[in-house]
C-alpha cells in the first residue's frame, strides 16, 4: 500500500540488528546462526572441546522462494519508477497527488499461501510495517525507514490486522489532501518515535508487477503494470524506464478512457497481479484492441519527456523499441507489439521528440511537450 494511495515504491534497507549476531554472515541474514560454540567433552579432559556442531539450515519453502523472487522484481520496478513519479507532477496534471512517500504492509498483504512466508522473511505481523521509501520524498528526508511499524498519525492510532491497509488509507486520505505534512508515530527498535513527515507531490500512478512471462505492459488510467517477461527483456534500468514512461504517458493523456478500454485493461491488470494468474485470460490480446498510431505516438512523446525529466538517458529509446518489435512482432498475440503495432510511425515520433528535447536542454528551456 502506498500511503494514502497505493503505488509500491523502492525499498530502502536499514539494518535493525547490527552487532547483535556477530557470528552470523550475510548469507545467513534470513536465518538464525547455525553454529554452536565449543563445549567441554563429557567423560574426558575438561579442557578438551568438541568441534563445532553444524546444524543444517532449513531449506526455504517454495512459497518463500517465490515470494523472494516477486519482491526482487518489484524492488527493481519501484526503483526505476520512483524518479519518473517524483519528477513529473507537472506533466501528470490531474493525476498528481500529495503522498506520504512510503509503502507499508502487514502479513495479510499477501495471499493466504504466502502469509507465513511473508511473516518469516520480512518479519511482517498484524501491524502495518514500512516496506519501502520513495527516494527524494519527504519521508526519506526525515528518516522513515524499512521496518518502521506504523503506530499513529496525528496521535490517532492506526489500525492493525487483516484490513489495516484499507482502514489506514481511509484515515490518511483526508489528512494528506489538506496538509503539507503529517505527524507520524512509528515503532523502531522497541520505542516509539515521532516524525513530522513532509508530503511529496508526485504522479499518483500505482506501479504493478505482472506475474507472467509474456513481454507486455498495460495502463488503465490509474495503474501501470509491467510483466515479468518485459522486465527480463529490458536489459537496463533505462530501458525499463522507457516502458514505464510511455505507459504513464497513456494515463496522463487519458487514452484508456478515450478508447473505452479502461475496464478491459483493469481486468487484465487485476488478473496479472495475482501470484498465480489465470492464464486462460491471457490468450491473444485479452480483448484489448490495437492502439491507433497517432495515440501511440502521443504516448511515446510524453513518455520521452518524462524519462528525460527524470534523468534517464533517452539515447537508447529507438534501439530498444526496434529490438522489441523485432523479437516480439505483432504476430505474437500476447506481446507488446500486437497491441502497439505502428512501430515505424512510433519510431519517427520518438526521433522527433528526442531532437526537441535535446534542443531544449541545450537552450536550458523547460522540458514541456
Amino acid at each position: 500500500m502506498y500511503l494514502p494511495a497505493p503505488p509500491k515504491l523502492p525499498f530502502v534497507h536499514r539494518s535493525r540488528r547490527v552487532g547483535t549476531l556477530l557470528v552470523c554472515t550475510a548469507t545467513a541474514l534470513l536465518a538464525a546462526c547455525a553454529t554452536e560454540g565449543p563445549r567441554p567433552q563429557i567423560g574426558g579432559d575438561a579442557t578438551t572441546t568438541r568441534p563445532p556442531v553444524e546444524v543444517p539450515l532449513a531449506a526455504p519453502t517454495p512459497e518463500e522462494d517465490a515470494l523472494r523472487q516477486l519482491v526482487a522484481y518489484q524492488e527493481r520496478l519501484d526503483r526505476v519508477a520512483a524518479p519518473l513519479l517524483v519528477n513529473n507532477p507537472q506533466l501528470c496534471k490531474g493525476n498528481a497527488r500529495h503522498l506520504l512517500g512510503f509503502t507499508a504492509k502487514t502479513r495479510y498483504s499477501y495471499s493466504a499461501d504466502y502469509i507465513d512466508a511473508a511473516q518469516k522473511i520480512f518479519k511482517l505481523d498484524e501491524r502495518l510495517t514500512v516496506t519501502g521509501v520513495l527516494p527524494g520524498s519527504g519521508a526519506a528526508r526525515v528518516g522513515i525507514a524499512r521496518g518502521d511499524g506504523l503506530v499513529a498519525v496525528e496521535d490517532k492510532p492506526l489500525p492493525q490486522g487483516p484490513n489495516a491497509e484499507r482502514q489506514a488509507a481511509a484515515i490518511l486520505a483526508p489528512l494528506v489532501s489538506k496538509r503539507t505534512s503529517v505527524k507520524l508515530t512509528v515503532l523502531r527498535d522497541g520505542s516509539n518515535l515521532e516524525l513530522n513527515v513532509p508530503l511529496t507531490l508526485a504522479c499518483a500512478f500505482r506501479v504493478e508487477l505482472g506475474n507472467v512471462d509474456a513481454v507486455n505492459a498495460y495502463s488503465d488510467g490509474h495503474r501501470v503494470l509491467v510483466t515479468r517477461g518485459m522486465m527480463s527483456f529490458a536489459r537496463t534500468d533505462a530501458e525499463l524506464a522507457y516502458v514505464l514512461a510511455r505507459e504513464f504517458g497513456h494515463n496522463v493523456l487519458g487514452h484508456p478512457a478515450r478508447l473505452h478500454a479502461s475496464a478491459t485493461i483493469a481486468g487484465v491488470i487485476d488478473n496479472l497481479i495475482r501470484v498465480k494468474p489465470d492464464l486462460s485470460m491471457t490468450h491473444g490480446t485479452a480483448g484489448i484492441k490495437p492502439y491507433a498510431q497517432e495515440i501511440d505516438a502521443a504516448a511515446d512523446t510524453t513518455g520521452l519527456y518524462m524519462a528525460a525529466r527524470a534523468g534517464y538517458s533517452i539515447d537508447g529509446e529507438v534501439p530498444f523499441w526496434q529490438r522489441l518489435a523485432t523479437q516480439t512482432p505483432a504476430s505474437v498475440m500476447n506481446g507488446y507489439t500486437a497491441i502497439h503495432p505502428a512501430t515505424a510511425y512510433r519510431l519517427s515520433a520518438i526521433e522527433t521528440a528526442e531532437t526537441e528535447i535535446k534542443s531544449k536542454l541545450a537552450a536550458k528551456k523547460p522540458l514541456i511537450p
